[in-house]
């Protein structure tokens, strides 16, 4: 992100790791890809958390208009909506 302010961390890689990101990344790209990476899994871990959470929520009884499944029911909105629309 350009204009974020950095610090500098201090942590352990494992060595093959370390030793295959200083032979692939330019040298003046490395940090950019780290953080990269760290802010793909954090949001992976977030969005894992979110469905976790979610586990559960949807109950088959609060919706039974989806009895037959979403195909028939997607059907049915589809050809109202086109009922809705005015006539050229």
């Amino acid at each position: 992100m350009a204009g974020t302010r950095t610090k500098q961390a201090n942590f352990s890689l494992p060595d093959d790791l370390l030793q295959e990101l200083r032979r692939e990344a330019p040298k003046g790209e490395q940090s950019r890809i780290v953080a990269e990476a760290i802010r793909k899994e954090l949001t992976r871990l977030r969005f894992r958390r979110v469905i976790d959470r979610a586990f559960g929520a949807w109950k088959h009884e609060d919706h039974p208009e989806l009895e037959e499944g979403s195909e028939p029911f997607l059907r049915r909105l589809r050809h109202s909506s086109r009922m809705d629309e005015p006539e050229s």
